[in-house]
């Protein structure tokens, strides 16, 4: 991806993926015009990993001791994630256009990072299911990345591309799992794309019939 990184503070609202693999994607925005990266540092992502509710509390706090103690390490490790980021959405976005193979590029980045994941999990079982898991001890400043990685072949295992689209708003491009019951979401969030598009199809209707949409 090349754009521009910016600060933001992270709120529920930005979390509107339907998985968490997702909402990373999702951590840069106007993908369709000019992309712009919200993390700006390890912190930021340690920020967006609370909100999320996904990660232990304990661990997200040595996290960030870490962090705060080996910052250049933190700053590689940050990278690694934008690059499982960049690989996810590359390779999401050609299996809901359907219009292609997938990116070899892509495919390899996620193997590369799975592989890499991998290597520092353990097998455990959960209830009668296997599961391979990372911890902190082995994984370090990697935790969020390796645990990414791990959840994102799982999303792949059973992503339903039927449910699964990008959003038409103006200078948005992220990707959701549409979980509603009917399956008709098209919209990221109806409070920002949602209600944005509705406002500019009233404006061209107003237009259209002679009357002036903004009277002053």
């Amino acid at each position: 991806m090349t754009g521009t990184i910016r600060p933001h503070t992270f709120k529920p609202r930005d979390l509107v993926g339907g998985h968490v693999v997702v909402d990373l994607v999702n951590t840069v925005t106007a993908r369709d015009a000019e992309p712009v990266d919200w993390l700006d540092g390890y912190p930021r992502l340690l920020d967006w990993a609370v909100l999320t509710g996904h990660f232990a509390p304990a661990d997200l706090t040595v996290l960030r001791g870490l962090a705060e103690s080996e910052p250049v390490r933190a700053e590689q490790a940050l990278a690694r994630v934008r690059e499982l980021r960049e690989a996810l959405h590359d390779l999401l976005t050609a299996l809901i256009h359907q219009d292609g193979p997938a990116p070899a590029e892509a495919v390899e980045g996620l193997e590369a990072h799975w592989k890499q994941a991998a290597s520092r999990a353990r097998l455990t079982l959960h209830g009668t299911a296997p599961e391979l898991r990372v911890d902190v001890g082995a994984s370090g400043l990697d935790l969020l990345g390796h645990e990414l990685a791990l959840r994102a072949f799982d999303l792949l295992r059973a992503l339903p591309l039927e449910r699964t689209r990008v959003c038409p708003g103006t200078r948005c491009g992220w990707l959701f799992v549409d979980g509603s019951r009917g399956g008709r979401r098209r919209w990221c969030s109806m409070a920002t794309c949602g209600n944005s598009a509705k406002g500019r199809t009233h404006y061209r209707r107003k237009r259209a019939d002679g009357v002036d949409p903004d009277p002053r």
